[in-house]
């Protein structure tokens, strides 16, 4: 059952109208050209999605619309977690009702629960469905790391979690991982600079904001490795650091947005309390989109 979550699962943006509506078209676009460009699996309301900025309703439709695009091509792997423990349960269980592929569900943040309270969190939100659970633990957004230990104890206790995407800076952390939790455990890089390594470890992917403008490119890191193409990925790798980095040279996903503004996939509009980068910025931004030909 696993081995159809393995790759290059892309973390959508959700596109904006001008008035700030979410634009289904758009959306819709950008899943037609994710599958048509050999991703191998549909996220969002992700971080990079800006879930945090969406009502509980616009997740909901999102889910939906998302399911109805990609008509089972690919795995969805959609986002289902927040703060909120009972919201978390009710996007979970929508997911599932509408035929999710899988729930992507983050350590609740800002409350910083401890390891306990998130082995609760996360037994109940297990329980409550039969859809696969992928744990979404990031540290630098969360102020909290979900440790091996809690990850393991999870997997022995709940069948149907299977995974963990680890947007974690501690590159340890992913040895520890596979090592307690069991290494046919799912986990994918969500830091887009440790794709590759991450795959050198035995990971099953990764989850990056990149393959917004370069899906192709980033599939085929993956692709190359389950080909035993080691050096081709390895050139991929350092082929994609500049791009990799300037995505973050601020807050996420105000740089791709403006990026895929400029190369006219999306109007580029987030929505407040975020904000576009500067002029200056954008401009640097520009330069690194020539650099790899992405404007037309």
């Amino acid at each position: 059952m696993t081995e159809k979550f393995r790759g290059s699962i892309v973390p959508l943006v959700t596109p904006f109208l001008e008035n700030g509506e979410i634009d289904e078209k758009t959306f819709r676009d950008l899943i037609e050209w994710q599958i048509d460009s050999g991703s191998h699996g549909i996220s969002c309301a992700g971080t990079t999605g800006e879930p945090s900025s969406l009502t509980l309703e616009e997740r909901e439709y999102l889910m939906e619309v998302a399911v109805d695009q990609v008509k089972g091509r690919v795995p969805t792997v959609l986002g289902t977690g927040s703060t909120n423990h009972a919201e978390t349960l009710r996007l979970t269980k929508h997911a599932e009702k509408i035929g999710v592929d899988a729930a992507l569900v983050i350590v609740p943040y800002y409350n910083k629960p401890s390891q306990e309270g998130l082995y609760r969190h996360f037994r109940e939100v297990a329980d409550s469905v039969d859809i696969p659970i992928i744990i979404y633990n990031i540290p630098g957004r969360t102020g909290v790391n979900m440790e091996p230990s809690t990850m393991a104890r999870l997997r022995r206790d709940c069948k149907n979690i299977i995974g963990v995407k680890e947007s974690n800076k501690n590159f340890e952390q992913v040895s520890h991982v596979l090592h307690q939790v069991g290494r046919d455990f799912l986990v994918y890089s969500g830091i887009e600079l440790l794709c590759y390594p991450m795959l050198a470890l035995g990971g099953a992917g990764h989850v990056s904001a990149t393959a917004n403008l370069m899906p192709r490119e980033v599939a085929d890191l993956y692709n190359f490795v389950a080909q035993g193409k080691w050096k081709e990925a390895m050139d991929l790798h350092y082929y994609l650091l500049e791009l990799n980095e300037a995505l973050f040279w601020e807050t996420n996903p105000g740089p791709l947005k403006a990026c895929m503004g400029m190369t006219g996939q999306i109007r580029p509009v987030v929505r407040s309390p975020l904000a576009l980068p500067s002029d200056e910025m954008q401009t640097k931004l520009r330069g690194v989109l020539e650099k790899y030909g992405l404007l037309k």
